[in-house]
């Protein structure tokens, strides 16, 4: 997103309630692209790329489709043409209908590893006078200024230095037009600027200096036409060569000249899978998390709404704590469903064996095409010093991933050595930071916001532990790992409140707060009991914990279907107008997935309170699936909601689809998915 688009948004949505001016948002619409590249297509069609992170092309950054009939166009954004959207079945095919009064036109788009598909279906149109219309505004290097453009006949290449992006149709327009970007008069007036825009400046370079195009094209030039097909193509000059790169798109606009093709092909991008139930979440969770990977495996946490910081420390790069909490969830729920993950699961192992510190941590975040480190604001264990500005609770959770793997997964020796390496160095690392009293350091908490010695941050230490001491590991490691595991267990009654874990110390006095991301510990409880025994207490604690938290973070509000849970108490990011706190839904999933684990450990116990446990997971999970208020029509998971319903910032979020495809497996695993006079009901 350039600043011409960032501040045309911001003249848009001053003002908002609910809108932050200046972001570009994805709650509406669709992405394609399981592969490097993420294109998304909003509800009237128009497309935009979010690549940059997972392939360091930038792409589409504004686009726009119209119908010109008889020299009137008719763009698909007004509010004469009724747009309708989904996926074509489990696949990331994209597919948005256009209804005008006498006409529609159906529109397919698929991202297909570098490449970018979109093609146009017509019916009710006069054969010789209409045409597509399609404006594209490309910006290569993320620039829209001091770009170039190439005619190779039937594709146009733009540029502007090291990223090439191409863009062919079919049919071949007779005439295309360039435009310069908006001038300065239009960046500092009040109003946004329309585009395309309808005045040429007049400039004999206008049509070849620029990264924006409006492209005609015949709309079902002959009778034995089957649509009309854009192509667009993006590479590094450094790694594709100008004829490759021709070759390539001209291959891809001759194959995909029809609905049929390109359905065929976005069928083969998806592995069979089994049936499962809530069949739709599992779908959409696997789509989501799968659009959002790199080639590495690594994650985005969601699609970057906010490239300029304006409101946020921005999306586009991979938290270890994210990733590798989805790398476990998915890895729990490949071990039941038999998902067929295996791929994902090693190139996630690898990535974080390759991307540990010499110290056996990890960094705050890095871009997921390579690993390198990205911008961020608690690298304390990289700068000099050693400053509480490190979330240790990210090196927790990539240890408690690759210790499960260890355990469970099925990899070659090679990397099977890579991680016994890594787990050791690891070790060491979280001894590191681990105090005497049995508590974590002081450092950065779950949500980025606070520095203390968090309940959550003691949960990733204590299933960290846990998974070290059963993996099969040296014995003197393992018999370690175990018994660190008992001192954070031991440390965690320094939280205590008589109710509840609190939030944090802070300077040694408790902060008694409520926090979400304390629920962790039922699932770090659980692990603990796999290698050694839980005692009445700490059960009942756990208990009275986990109750507490979900009862005093609830928020159900009146405005409004939405419901679920608060990040924390008095938590205020992003509310503009509202007085409460934003629902969330990876609270919400943590809350769902929580109160599964806690039955899984007082089923395990013969506790009779594991069936009051199981329910509340059932009902805290109903919010998040496909006919849930939390979830979107798309199946996307956004991370919040205002009190009136509207979703806002990343859309869709990995980490509680991650969350929500375990809660579904764990429940489905104790066969406590469905309530009991459900399947009575049933049989």
């Amino acid at each position: 997103m350039t600043l011409r688009d960032t501040l045309a948004d911001y003249k848009r949505h001053r003002g908002s309630a609910t809108r932050f001016p200046g972001e570009r948002r994805t709650p509406a619409g669709r992405f394609s692209g399981l592969d490097a590249r993420l294109v998304h297509v909003a509800p009237d069609g128009s497309l935009r790329d979010y690549s940059y992170p997972l392939s360091g092309q930038h792409g589409i950054d504004r686009s726009r489709f119209g119908i010109r009939c008889d020299g009137e166009t008719s763009w698909f954004d007004s509010d004469e043409i009724a747009s309708t959207q989904r996926y074509d079945g489990e696949t990331a095919l994209v597919v948005t209908e256009h209804e005008a009064n006498d006409w529609s036109v159906t529109q397919y788009d698929l991202t297909i590893s570098d490449a970018h598909v979109t093609h146009f279906v017509s019916d009710g149109f006069p054969v010789e006078s209409t045409e597509l219309v399609a404006y594209l505004g490309f910006v290569p290097d993320g620039r829209d200024d001091r770009i170039g453009q190439l005619r190779h006949g039937d594709v146009i290449e733009l540029f502007h230095a090291d990223e090439h992006d191409y863009l062919a149709t079919s049919p071949v327009p007779e005439e295309i037009h360039g435009q310069v970007p908006t001038d300065f008069a239009s960046l500092v007036s009040d109003r946004a600027t329309e585009v395309p825009q309808t005045d040429e400046a007049g400039r004999y370079e206008e049509s070849r200096l620029s990264g924006e195009l409006v492209v005609p094209v015949t709309l079902n030039g002959d009778e034995d036409d089957e649509g009309t097909t854009l192509v667009s193509l993006l590479v590094d000059r450094d790694e594709t060569s100008r004829e490759v790169a021709l070759d390539r798109i001209r291959e891809l606009t001759a194959q995909f000249d029809s609905a049929e093709e390109i359905q065929t092909a976005a069928a083969e991008q998806v592995p069979k899978r089994p049936n499962t139930p809530e069949t739709e979440a599992v779908v959409s969770d696997l789509r989501v998390l799968s659009l959002l990977s790199a080639e590495t495996g690594a994650r985005i946490a969601g699609p970057d709404f906010d490239p300029f910081y304006a409101y946020s420390g921005g999306y586009g790069y991979t938290w270890f704590r994210d990733d590798a909490e989805i790398s476990r969830f998915l890895l729990a729920s490949d071990s039941h469903f038999d998902l067929s993950l295996s791929d994902w699961h090693a190139r996630s192992a690898q990535f974080y064996c390759d991307t540990q510190r010499e110290d056996g941590t990890w960094p705050h975040r890095v871009w997921p095409r390579d690993g390198t480190i990205a911008p961020g604001w608690a690298n304390a264990r990289v700068e000099a010093g050693d400053g509480a500005d490190y979330q240790a609770d990210q090196t927790g959770s990539v240890i408690a991933f690759l210790a499960n793997y260890l355990r469970d997964g099925d990899m070659d020796s090679e990397l099977e050595s890579n991680i016994r390496k890594t787990l050791d160095s690891a070790l060491g690392g979280l001894d590191d930071t681990l105090e005497s009293d049995g508590l974590p350091v002081h450092c950065q908490n779950a949500w980025e916001n606070m520095t203390g010695r968090f309940a959550h941050t003691a949960a990733t230490y204590l299933e960290a532990y846990a998974a070290l001491a059963g993996a099969p590991l040296d014995t003197k490691l393992r018999e370690r790992a175990k018994s660190q595991a008992e001192a954070v267990l031991s440390g965690l009654d320094n939280l205590w409140t008589g109710e509840f874990y609190a939030l944090r110390l802070d300077d040694g006095e408790i902060d008694a707060r409520l926090d979400s991301s304390a629920l962790a510990l039922a699932g770090a409880h659980r692990a603990y009991s796999r290698v050694a025994d839980l005692d009445a207490e700490q059960v009942d604690r756990l208990v009275s914990h986990t109750e507490s938290v979900l009862d005093g973070l609830w928020r159900d509000p009146t405005e409004s279907d939405v419901r679920g849970l608060a990040r924390f108490d008095e938590d205020d990011w992003r509310k503009r107008e509202q007085a409460e706190s934003k629902i969330w839904t990876v609270s919400t999933a943590w809350g769902a997935n929580a109160a599964g684990e806690l039955a899984h450990l007082l089923s395990a116990r013969d506790d009779a309170r594991a069936d009051e446990f199981a329910r509340r997971s059932r009902e805290l999970l109903s919010l998040l699936l496909p006919d849930g208020p939390l979830c979107a029509d798309s199946g996307y998971l956004p991370e919040q909601f205002f009190d009136v319903g509207a979703a806002d910032s990343a859309t869709p979020l990995g980490w509680p689809h991650a969350i929500r495809l375990a809660t579904v497996a764990s429940l489905d695993e104790q066969d406590v998915l469905e309530a009991e006079e459900a399947k009575t009901a049933l049989d």
